[in-house]
């Protein structure tokens, strides 16, 4: 039976961004299982020292006198209070911030988060004004694209690109062309960045909140990579925080992408505003992650083992693969990695390439590689730009090995293409 769709089912029903060609991704890795180099995937890698972190607070749940308690019984939709607790403990201790349990969310993960932030926050107000949700800066995280309900809500901005190197670039906010005003109903935007791995300054993530504040809009900051946890940050940074900042976590990249914790800081009348909206959806997150990272964090050992094993880890394979690039890429080809900030992936531009980044990567793929297509990483960029087309996410998640073959099979491609 074809199922008659509201205008919200059509609109969630359709995959977007990386999503829609991840069919296409695993069918080519299962065409020839272990033939392929794969440069796409997102997922973290499992360092054993995380995953024995875990299994340890795993068992110590299970024999504990609180796990009846924790998996047994629904819990609050606000969270589990041991990792509210944890979670303001440690960033009153550690930076001074002065919150309560008042201005702490947990989330079934941070993509719902952003969906209950666009839709609470954006869309058409009760007065019928479209509020805006604003990306300050494009490229972003793919996953913006889709969780807005409605598609004329969401609105990013082409960024300042510049040269900073031979072949090295780095995006910076556009302030001049970037709108925040009464019509925003809130901004958005990762730092770091997937996919690029830039991490806009203190000085540029300041700018924006002071400009946000002055309409009363919230500002949330994706820091699903950042400071404390996983602290895949390879440059100065520091957390923003403020009253209209909500400050928005993720334990995906330490570890538990499975159990789908988000954790959200910020003003009580937003977090309140949230809480509701996820009362309605989903009632709260899985009791069982909440259990192990309320764990975790109190303990001290997340931060420690972000710092001392995750960071050094990704930071290694961003340096391989930019030397590899370096000795592989063509010189005369106007080809430029994005400067390595941040996070668990590389961005390369290649500056007027004569095909579309889709071109580029199924040629890629007849060299047994998989990376993938920049063009979904754009969500929100109503205008056109030949940018939007010349670039390509790769994943620092794989091997050595892998990183290096793939640097090369890339640097084939590219010479041939630009002929």
């Amino acid at each position: 039976m074809q199922p008659h769709l509201s205008q919200i089912g059509q609109k969630m029903s359709q995959l977007t961004g990386v999503r829609a060609i991840m069919k296409d991704i695993i069918e080519t890795l299962q065409s020839e299982p272990g033939k392929w180099v794969n440069l796409s995937a997102g997922n973290p890698l499992i360092l054993p020292e995380i995953e024995a972190m875990w299994r340890d607070y795993t068992q110590q749940l299970l024999a504990g006198p609180h796990f009846g308690e924790v998996v047994g019984r629904y819990g609050a939709s606000q969270g589990y209070e041991p990792l509210i607790e944890a979670v303001v403990d440690w960033f009153n201790s550690h930076y001074g911030w002065g919150i309560t349990r008042r201005n702490v969310l947990i989330t079934p993960g941070s993509q719902s988060l952003y969906f209950y932030a666009a839709n609470c926050l954006g869309g058409v107000d009760a007065d019928g004004m479209l509020r805006k949700i604003v990306l300050p800066l494009s490229p972003d995280y793919t996953g913006y694209g889709g969780v807005t309900l409605n598609a004329e809500t969401l609105q990013a901005y082409k960024p300042t690109i510049d040269i900073i190197a031979p072949h090295r670039f780095k995006y910076r906010p556009d302030f001049a062309q970037m709108q925040i005003d009464d019509t925003t109903g809130a901004v958005l935007f990762s730092r770091p960045c997937n996919p690029t791995g830039n991490v806009i300054s203190d000085a540029e993530t300041q700018q924006i909140v002071d400009l946000a504040a002055q309409y009363n809009v919230p500002v949330f900051i994706d820091s699903a990579y950042a400071l404390p946890f996983p602290n895949l940050v390879f440059t100065e940074m520091t957390p923003v925080f403020g009253e209209n900042v909500v400050h928005c976590l993720s334990l995906s990249k330490v570890g538990l992408p499975g159990e789908r914790v988000g954790i959200a800081i910020g003003d009580e009348r937003n977090i309140h505003a949230l809480e509701c909206f996820q009362a309605n959806a989903s009632i709260h997150s899985s009791r069982y992650g909440q259990a192990l990272a309320a764990q975790a964090i109190s303990s001290g050992e997340l931060a420690r083992l972000s710092l001392s094993v995750i960071k050094p880890h990704y930071q290694r394979k961003a340096a391989l693969l930019t030397a590899a690039f370096d000795r592989e890429m063509p010189n005369d080809v106007p080809w430029y990695l994005h400067k390595a900030e941040g996070a668990i992936f590389a961005w390369l531009w290649l500056k007027d390439l004569p095909m579309t980044d889709w071109d580029v990567y199924r040629k890629i793929k007849q060299e047994h590689v998989i990376v993938v297509p920049g063009s979904p990483f754009f969500p929100g960029l109503k205008e056109e730009w030949a940018h939007k087309q010349q670039c390509l996410r790769i994943s620092l998640t794989a091997s050595e090995e892998d990183l290096e073959a793939g640097a090369a099979a890339i640097a084939r491609v590219v010479k041939k293409a630009y002929v």
